[in-house]
């Protein structure tokens, strides 16, 4: 059965990439903030995959983008069966001595005020789809910490916390859950982490490498998949962290 899906930040790395997974046979809301032509150029993607592609762009650090998304993806579709809570990003690198009080502001409005509100803005659209799912991206950071992102770890820790809370609100009607990834190779690094410091998260790595973000995308849709699952968070990291 076709599904109607809005990812979040599906332009590039993850968000990129689970558009491409869910394609075929789905109509996928795309949203992004900057990176029009990236956004496109998986649109294209998708409907050549089989699928069905909208594009939508808007800042989800803010309410009105938040707004403006959910109001779309009503607009374009009436419904949705999955929501997938992926738009994020670590901002800048600082030192926890002497933490500005507005960078700490537009991380946790990116990472967690965004997912919340767009979680909240979708419920309704939600209960009108069919086996409904939200499926919220956190990090490795939320079980180990990650010094100079602390701010970072610290937005997507309220994440995994609000992604149990909301499966036990929603249920059994919506189920909620998350992926919590490693370090994958995306455009995420690329403006906060040096080249020297990924060779070394992938020497530190048990499977001696980091991911990709097709591998994050398999672990998105198996929580889709799954129809006895909710509150959980499934770690893909390649044995960084192990419990």
């Amino acid at each position: 059965m076709a599904q109607t899906i809005l990812i979040t930040g599906a332009s590039t790395g993850i968000g990129a990439a689970t558009a491409r997974r869910l394609a075929a046979g789905n109509v996928i809301v795309m949203h992004y903030h900057r990176s029009q032509a990236a956004a496109e150029t998986v649109a294209a993607d998708v409907r050549a995959a089989g699928g069905t592609a909208h594009v939508v762009q808007a800042d989800l650090a803010t309410e009105a983008g938040c707004r403006h998304v959910a109001r779309c993806a009503e607009q374009q579709c009436g419904q949705l069966d999955v929501l997938v809570n992926n738009a994020g990003g670590l901002i800048r690198r600082h030192a926890a001595r002497d933490l500005p009080w507005d960078l700490m502001q537009e991380i946790f409005a990116l990472n967690a005020f965004s997912t919340m509100l767009m979680s909240s803005l979708c419920i309704p659209l939600l209960e009108r789809g069919t086996q409904p799912a939200i499926v919220n991206v956190t990090s490795i950071a939320i079980r180990h910490g990650a010094p100079t992102a602390t701010i970072y770890g610290a937005a997507k820790g309220a994440i995994d916390v609000f992604t149990r809370g909301l499966a036990k609100e929603l249920a059994p009607t919506i189920r909620v859950n998350a992926v919590a990834p490693g370090v994958i190779e995306t455009p995420f690094h690329e403006k906060v982490t040096t080249p020297e410091k990924m060779a070394e998260f992938r020497a530190a790595a048990p499977l001696q490498r980091n991911g990709t973000a097709a591998e994050v995308a398999a672990a998105i849709a198996f929580l889709i998949d799954n129809p006895f699952m909710t509150g959980a968070t499934l770690d893909v990291n390649g044995g960084m962290f192990m419990r």
